[in-house]
């Protein structure tokens, strides 16, 4: 059978995916050291850093709201203008309250244009194709982090706060683009047809798949969000006591993930999603679960990859699940903005948790505690149902 393309208007939310990717990744790796220069301690400037995710957190069942009463573009918009601004004002902050503040509030318009974005993705991806759309998102975010973080490093040498001027200004230019090219986007019925409610939670809990993904999206952000990020580098520092390494490692898990998605969207929409799923969570326990027992440069490395094939495999299909069950004729805000609580859950309280176990058994134990995570996402899945559109060979519970 022969799919049809991915639409023109997929393709714009990709590029300002890849546009809102590369500014956060410019912006990623100064801001701890710009909190500093407020004369604050690592401790402070860490709060600095998850203050923007806590937000994220809190806003999203409002972010959900607002997309139901507004729609999915205006929400989209305005989220990247108040991130842009956000920026712009940490650019310019005079204290380090004012720096926590307004970076605080940037994490409200993340959550908007975040949970807007998927909605958006879900009504206009033809359902056919919605594993190869998602992959495609995720790869333009993949790679603008990837890049970003380079830019971001040779900007700061004109001074630590030129990356978030620029990153405003790149968020400014993706609102106005989104804005043009998804102006004339058909999200709702014609008027021959029946509007369609917005689905509730409580309808979509009745699907064993949406249980099955609240579970694995909080071990991928645990995993893939959380330890990765921010446990993943002191381990590398530890095996190989070079700056470097620390960069190398996550390099190599991304490289694993970026290599992957060029082909998982389509397995997706082929084999099915839940194989998917449960293969991605399966490889990630192994990845991540056996890394903390590296005791060279290659080993780690080795692992880094492979545990970056696991969330490759995992994130598609499990975008492209949330999209079935929700389906392309209404409003499921509500529905991802719950998706996107768990998801970042556990991408706050895995390094936390994960470094208080590494602190008193060692990385061994932490990496492994963490394989189990993984693990554990898989039970709900293996008997949850089948949602692509073609297969649906699992009865629904």
């Amino acid at each position: 059978m022969t799919r049809p393309a991915i639409p023109t208007e997929i393709k714009v939310l990709v590029a300002a995916a890849f546009v809102i990717a590369v500014g956060f990744g410019l912006v990623s790796p100064v801001l701890p050291a710009y909190a500093r220069s407020f004369d604050v301690g690592v401790a402070a400037a860490s709060v600095v850093v998850s203050a923007f995710a806590f937000f994220r957190l809190v806003f999203a069942p409002a972010g959900g709201a607002l997309v139901v009463k507004l729609g999915e573009r205006p929400v989209y918009v305005a989220g990247l203008v108040i991130v842009a601004l956000s920026s712009l004002a940490t650019a310019f902050a005079q204290s380090y309250v004012q720096l926590l503040v307004v970076r605080g509030l940037g994490g409200v318009g993340s959550t908007m244009f975040t949970v807007s974005a998927m909605s958006l993705v879900v009504r206009l991806a033809p359902p056919s194709i919605r594993g190869r759309c998602t992959s495609a998102y995720a790869t333009a975010f993949l790679l603008g982090g990837m890049l970003g973080p380079v830019l971001g490093g040779l900007l700061a040498e004109f001074g630590l706060r030129v990356p978030f001027v620029v990153y405003a200004v790149a968020l400014f230019i993706a609102a106005l683009v989104v804005a043009i090219w998804l102006k004339d986007a058909r999200l709702r019925p014609g008027q021959e047809q029946v509007e369609q409610p917005p689905m509730r939670v409580r309808e979509a809990w009745h699907s064993s798949a949406f249980r099955a993904a609240l579970l694995s999206g909080f071990a991928n952000g645990w995993c893939n969000f959380g330890v990765r990020v921010a446990v993943l580098p002191q381990l590398a520092a530890a095996v190989h006591d070079d700056t470097w390494v620390a960069g190398a490692a996550l390099a190599a898990a991304s490289v694993g993930t970026a290599a992957t998605l060029q082909f998982s969207g389509r397995w997706a929409d082929s084999v099915g999603r839940r194989p998917l799923v449960l293969a991605g969570l399966l490889v990630t326990a192994i990845g991540l679960g056996l890394i903390g027992l590296s005791n060279g440069l290659v080993l780690l490395l080795a692992l880094s990859v492979f545990s970056g094939i696991g969330g490759g495999l995992l994130n598609p299909a499990q975008q492209a699940t949330l999209a079935d069950i929700v389906g392309s004729d209404r409003s499921g805000s509500k529905v991802l903005a719950t998706f996107q609580m768990a998801q970042d859950t556990g991408a706050i309280l895995g390094p936390i948790l994960i470094g208080l176990v590494a602190d008193n058994f060692g990385f061994a134990w932490a990496f492994g505690v963490t394989g189990v995570v993984a693990l554990a996402a898989m039970l709900p899945w293996l008997t949850a149902e089948e949602t692509m559109p073609e297969m649906e060979m699992a009865p629904r519970r």
